[in-house]
């Protein structure tokens, strides 16, 4: 009997090894079949820039920088799982088209430079200083750290002590504190902190984390979108992506202090997160808040071990891919975004990548 339930034990669990292993193969078809769909449909070779969208009047301008956000996290997805393709630099290529050093800062601004100036969001900004810091933990190229180090000084000018502190959302209009400029911000200092060791990068996570979680986070545990300049009132739009960064923030502050009561609140969030926004077995529309969120998700995953905790998420991704894509593109709209290819290779990526 022992011997028996002890084989079946094994099969078992060469099974499963076994179907993990196809499941990874099957992200992995389904981030080629995007990725080839981009460098068809939204890529400008010539230029090295990207378009925003496959309709005929947007091939007159290139893409504005957000949708870049996207897709440089969904190369570094694909490069976790192909690091010789090295996909990351050539997004960061286009993206450095977008590069503005002027006062106060260097930064990034939402159109190429050389086309008009425009105006630099800081969380633009933060999003590709997250995947600069992502590459760099998976690289020790320390190119993607000093990436990570000049958003970092960025990010640090929008911060203020009107409505006791807190970052702006954008540069020249310094009107609403969001939640998707303070929760990237905490997310790239406790990077920056853990990489370095800098006392200063922990303290100005903790600073701009208990800013957010005061003025911006709800009852249920979802955040809030934003709090106004200077009226003060908050704008209660709730957003996937804001929830997100402060579920992430909250169990790297764990695995770095080791204090449970950030693990206690990474639950939390997880368990209202779900609730608030996984209605009739879909999550909301918008692809990339969705992979932000997942984000937060994954690293309570690295922490918990629980898989459960992430099949809703698989099951939105397995039906978006089934119902929601055409030929080599994906999205409900019959014009296909350049943002929305580089969330869904982001998740496909995360989930390729589960141990």
């Amino acid at each position: 009997m022992k011997i028996k339930t002890t084989l079946a034990i094994c099969l078992s669990a060469a099974f499963a090894f076994k179907a993990g292993a196809q499941t990874k193969a099957e992200y992995k078809a389904r981030i080629d079949t995007l990725y080839s769909g981009v460098q068809q449909h939204l890529y400008d070779a010539a230029a090295g820039l990207y378009y925003e969208d496959t309709k005929p009047e947007s091939k007159k301008r290139h893409s504005y920088l957000w949708p870049l956000c996207a897709l440089v996290q969904g190369a570094d997805e694909m490069d976790k799982l192909e690091p010789k393709k090295n996909r990351i630099d050539s997004v960061l290529a286009a993206i450095q088209k977008y590069y503005r050093p002027t006062a106060p800062a260097p930064g990034y601004q939402a159109m190429v430079v050389h086309d008009e100036k425009d105006s630099r969001f800081y969380d633009d900004n933060q999003w590709i200083g997250i995947a600069g810091l992502d590459a760099y933990n998976r690289t020790h190229n320390k190119k993607y750290l000093e990436l990570g180090k000049l958003i970092h000084r960025f990010q640090l000018t929008a911060y203020d002590d009107k409505a006791g502190g807190g970052l702006y959302w954008k540069e020249d209009e310094r009107t609403t504190k969001n939640t998707c400029s303070n929760g990237p911000a905490v997310l790239i200092a406790l990077q920056l902190y853990k990489i370095t060791k800098e006392k200063k990068y922990l303290d100005t996570a903790l600073l701009i984390y208990n800013w957010t979680n005061k003025n911006l986070q709800a009852p249920s545990g979802v955040f809030y979108d934003n709090i106004k300049i200077p009226s003060l009132n908050v704008d209660k739009a709730t957003y996937t992506y804001n929830s997100g960064t402060m579920l992430q923030a909250n169990v790297l502050l764990y695995t770095i202090t080791k204090d449970k009561k950030y693990l206690t609140e990474a639950k939390r969030i997880a368990d209202a997160s779900k609730a608030h926004f996984y209605c009739n077995g879909r999550l909301p529309g918008n692809y990339w808040f969705n992979a932000v969120l997942i984000r937060g998700y994954v690293e309570l995953y690295q922490v918990e071990k629980d898989k459960s905790r992430l099949q809703f998420i698989i099951d939105d991704a397995n039906a978006i891919w089934k119902t929601e894509r055409e030929g080599n593109l994906i999205g409900k709209k019959k014009e296909k975004a350049l943002i929305d290819q580089g969330a869904m290779i982001e998740i496909y990526g995360r989930l390729a990548s589960l141990k």
